[in-house]
């Protein structure tokens, strides 16, 4: 889906989504649907939506939650798979954009590089710079909000490895992934042992001669069924519109119980998942050694294999998986520190991604340049110190989406208090500095720790908290009131003002 923007001059909306991801989009399918008199624009720096599954193109990109979940609230999956294919996930992005006609309001090729508030006036100014001409061009809003996620889009993580040079084969990082690349008959190693990893093995161990998993240290791993029989039944039954509010909360309520089973009794369910890997593969198989993390469940995210394929793969000796680590790269493939070498003719490195705090914007308030790790996150949405601003932040332990749609109801129903009540401006104030101050996301995965230091951080205590917990949210942002002695509401200075604004439109 493409666009040229016409505009070129300054062009004013009611709001300014940053991002045309499942967050950017979540954001505009609910402004169309709660505020229709709401202007808005849309600006990606890309020449296509999708977001992470429009960037990412490695063998077998999938889903790593359900998809009932992992779908907008609004809008029922009704692909068989309840994990499902990049391209599917595409495929129900694009029709979410056809059918809220939303193409209109899409500006590609639209990178935004900086974003300045006024409080005299009331508006943001948001510089983005053009793909191809490289030119920059001005946009004001009332309102801006980010729905940029949190993976760097420019480069994935690659540590640094000696020898690599001396590589005669190809290096390849998933991010990066060459259309051209023949993997028929060669000899792969992946290098990492996480979603990516699991996932990129068993979609190339058909063609490629041979698939190993490099590993360091294991990682959870749980099979699941890549159908839901209940969720394919009921929509036989009862059609998709009913049936999906019955799924989503079920499989709502399994993520949650498992999280929570993780969190309650880490051994328990460490003994189980594990069981559950061992009775998959051949009984020689050392999974103690290969499938047995030194974490508990949930301290890092679990890696979900549809229908077990990573485990028919390696059963079926079409792939396998190594511990160990890496001394150095060879010229024909990869030596480790036992002394083993492994031959190779393509090395892809899954070895992880690199955060980026709101899309690497320069935020500036009255002059004042914001510095991110200096802000407070209010209700997961809106940061201490910075006016008319909200942002979507998936969750890490269920379906990223959830987070976003309550984000997003909550966003709808702070415009809409402000338009009642007048005013112009709302600003998340924090009046404790003695409140401890804790990182905004918890896991222990290498791409988090060593990302999340230029990200705002959490409370701990009232709106400041960000827990990762669904039905929390669905209190606070969905049933709880948009009135709080933490939100500092500006009415209008001037009429002129006001008119200053209407005259923009």
């Amino acid at each position: 889906m493409r666009s040229t923007p016409a505009e070129t001059v300054t062009t004013h909306f009611d709001v300014l989504i940053i991002g045309a991801g499942i967050s950017g989009l979540g954001a505009a399918c609910h402004l169309k649907m709660r505020r229709p008199g709401t202007s808005f624009a849309i600006l990606e720096g890309r020449d296509s939506i999708g977001g992470t599954w429009n960037l990412f193109r490695y063998p077998g990109i999938r889903s790593d939650s359900d998809m009932p979940s992992f779908g907008f609230g609004f809008k029922p999956w009704t692909h068989r798979k309840a994990i499902a294919d990049g391209h599917a996930i595409m495929d129900y992005l694009e029709q979410t954009v056809a059918e809220r006609d939303l193409a209109e309001n899409i500006h590609f090729g639209c990178r935004v590089l900086g974003a300045e508030f006024s409080s005299t006036e009331g508006l943001w100014t948001v510089t983005a710079q053009r793909s191809g001409t490289g030119e920059t061009t001005e946009f004001t809003a009332r309102f801006l909000f980010a729905g940029t996620g949190y993976y760097d889009y420019e480069s994935g993580f690659t540590p640094e490895f000696a020898g690599v040079e001396d590589f005669g084969g190809t290096l390849v990082h998933p991010q990066h992934w060459p259309e051209d690349l023949d993997y028929t008959g060669k000899r792969v190693v992946v290098i990492g042992s996480g979603a990516t990893a699991v996932t990129l093995i068993p979609s190339m161990a058909g063609e490629a001669g041979h698939v190993t998993m490099l590993q360091r240290s294991p990682s959870y791993v749980f099979s699941i069924p890549a159908e839901d029989a209940i969720a394919n039944t009921l929509n036989t039954v009862l059609g998709h519109e009913r049936a999906y509010r019955i799924v989503r909360r079920k499989n709502i309520m399994l993520n949650r119980g498992i999280f929570k089973a993780c969190m309650r009794a880490p051994k328990l369910m460490r003994t189980l998942l594990i069981a559950n890997v061992r009775r998959q593969l051949p009984r020689h198989f050392d999974v103690d050694t290969h499938f047995t993390p030194r974490y508990n469940p949930w301290e890092q995210r679990l890696c979900m294999v549809p229908n077990g394929d990573l485990f028919k793969a390696i059963s079926s000796g079409q792939a396998s998986v190594v511990t160990d680590r890496i001394e150095r790269f060879t010229e024909t493939g990869i030596r480790l520190e036992s002394g083993r070498e492994l031959a190779a003719d393509i090395v892809v490195t899954a070895t992880g991604l690199n955060m980026s705090a709101l899309g690497k914007i320069t935020i500036v308030v009255d002059g004042r340049p914001v510095h991110l790790p200096d802000t407070t996150v209010y209700k997961a949405m809106m940061l201490s110190g910075v006016p008319n601003f909200a942002f979507a932040m998936g969750y890490t332990n269920i379906s990223w989406t959830l987070k976003v749609d309550l984000v997003c109801e909550h966003f709808c129903r702070l415009l809409d208090h402000m338009d009642s009540q007048g005013h112009a401006i709302v600003e998340p104030v924090l009046d404790d500095p003695d409140m401890e101050r804790v990182p905004l996301l918890d896991l222990s995965s290498g791409y988090i720790q060593r990302g999340i230091a230029a990200f705002p951080q959490a409370g701990t205590s009232g709106p400041w908290a960000a827990e990762m917990s669904y039905e929390a949210d669905v209190e606070r942002l969905r049933a709880g009131p948009v009135e709080d002695p933490a939100l500092k509401f500006t009415s209008p200075r001037s009429s002129v003002l006001a008119g200053q604004r209407e005259g923009r439109r």
